[in-house]
């Protein structure tokens, strides 16, 4: 029984749409949604193993996307985008990990994180509006570059890089530690401080980059999964680009991470690691229910631990698919249904109250995923550690999501310090003493070393 759904033609060897929750979907995302199935079968999980086994960037698949009008997927429709909710892009980030390819899931997400940044400032810049307008047309793959190599998982926190004033321009220098689909992209949304940065690395801005603008060591990744997504170190070495190029107003960077790329972002990694745990529950059912022990003349599914493993899997993969499609909803409903007209009033930030939710979301996905996989693992015996069944892939894939920054450590300390602190103890860039934490420390020195520090501390600076 796979309740309605098809693969080649056939009845779905995995789990039917009678776990999957349906009524959240319009009936054109439903047919959207099919047809993705559709492309996963005849095309896109072919290429996933093509990228798994020689690191091949999801190129093919991509354009695949883009002949579906995907790239464009929550541009709005007077740009000629589908104009989709956050929904529907948790649906399609799902769908083509679980049917199709992890690794493109995984870039997609970024492709949409970036283009997030577009929308929330492109009402008064042609040059934002123009790429938008051929993102489908052109298969112009996007993508962020934000971390840094010195800070880690603090991605927030951007040491390595500069942005100053050059004629009517801007020249910028940046060091990304991990750019998924960097060498690739077509273009490249970038974080610097800003020009008038002042040592607040608060104060930092959001940039536009081209393929040719950028340095990347394109083909150099060689990680355990997502072998495809040919995450790495970027640079972008004193480039100087026109005003236009700066996305919003100087200094906008942490208020359009929080209401744009962290939201896009944090769903979408989400949604992705759903797929990848429901993908790999199909592969499982595929695989003990054809397996049979002859001695007993039972199929391995018919034992009480598989089905005991997948039932638990099922409704653990389904709790966090419910939060995630949860936090979607809320965020349409703040947004008129992702409506990005609202922001032509640059205060509109209604994403951003919904910020601790996003991450509670990715949390939830990415721990989950590394336990279903590892589950599915046992589940599916020895043959799972095949790469003919596929499932390995799945496991390895899965392992990104923990890691993936903010990691799920960062995570928890964000929810577990605001919510007992309050989130104006979240000093993401170290403009706060803790002075309970001051004081405590200075209880342990003896009265020479208070003296030496005293000293120390009131010494003209040097």
């Amino acid at each position: 029984m796979s309740g309605g759904k098809s693969w080649n033609g056939e009845a779905f060897w995995g789990v039917g749409f009678e776990y999957d929750p349906q009524w959240l979907l319009t009936e054109e995302q439903q047919r959207l949604q099919a047809r993705l199935i559709e492309l996963s079968a005849t095309a896109m999980r072919a290429n996933a193993e093509e990228s798994d086994k020689g690191f091949v960037f999801p190129r093919k698949n991509f354009e695949l996307l883009a002949k579906e009008g995907l790239l464009g997927l929550i541009v709005p429709k007077s740009l000629g985008g589908r104009g989709e909710s956050h929904a529907c892009a948790a649906m399609v980030v799902e769908t083509i990990a679980r049917y199709g390819c992890a690794s493109t899931a995984m870039c997609y997400v970024m492709h949409l994180s970036a283009t997030a940044a577009l929308l929330l400032h492109h009402h008064r810049n042609p040059k934002l509006q123009d790429l938008l307008r051929r993102l489908d047309k052109e298969v112009l793959v996007g993508t962020l570059s934000i971390s840094d190599p010195a800070t880690g998982s603090h991605v927030w926190f951007l040491l390595s890089s500069s942005a100053e004033r050059e004629g009517d321009g801007y020249r910028l220098h940046k060091k990304a530690s991990w750019t998924t689909s960097g060498g690739y992209a077509d273009w490249y949304v970038a974080q610097t401080t800003s020009p008038d940065f002042k040592g607040n690395y608060a104060n930092f801005s959001i940039w536009l980059l081209l393929a040719d603008e950028v340095k990347a060591r394109k083909g150099s990744w060689n990680g355990v999964g997502l072998r495809g997504n040919q995450s790495g170190p970027m640079e972008i070495d004193g480039v100087v680009v026109p005003p236009d190029r700066l996305i919003g107003p100087a200094g906008d960077g942490a208020g359009s991470n929080d209401e744009a790329t962290d939201p896009y972002f944090m769903l979408g990694t989400a949604a992705c690691w759903n797929g990848v745990s429901m993908g790999a529950i199909d592969i499982v059912k595929r695989h003990t229910t054809r397996k049979t022990h002859a001695d007993v003349g039972l199929k391995v599914a018919d034992y009480p631990s598989i089905q005991d493993y997948v039932g638990n899997a099922l409704a653990e993969t389904n709790a966090s698919r419910a939060l995630t499609y949860q936090i979607a909803q809320a965020m349409d409903r703040v947004t008129n249904n992702n409506d990005w007209s609202i922001h032509e009033d640059i205060a509109a930030r209604p994403r951003t109250t919904l910020v601790q939710w996003s991450w509670q979301v990715k949390y939830v996905a990415a721990k989950n995923v590394v336990a279903v996989t590892n589950d599915m693992m046992s589940a599916g015996g020895g043959t799972a550690y095949k790469p003919e069944l596929g499932l390995e892939r799945y496991w390895r894939d899965g392992r990104a999501g923990w890691l993936m920054a903010p990691t799920n450590e960062v995570l928890r300390l964000l929810l577990g310090k605001s919510a007992l602190l309050g989130f104006e103890e979240l000093d993401f860039w170290n403009q706060r003493a803790n002075q309970r934490l001051l004081r405590s420390e200075l209880k342990k020195l003896n009265p020479e070393e208070r003296k030496a520090l005293a000293e120390e501390l009131l010494a003209p600076s040097a």
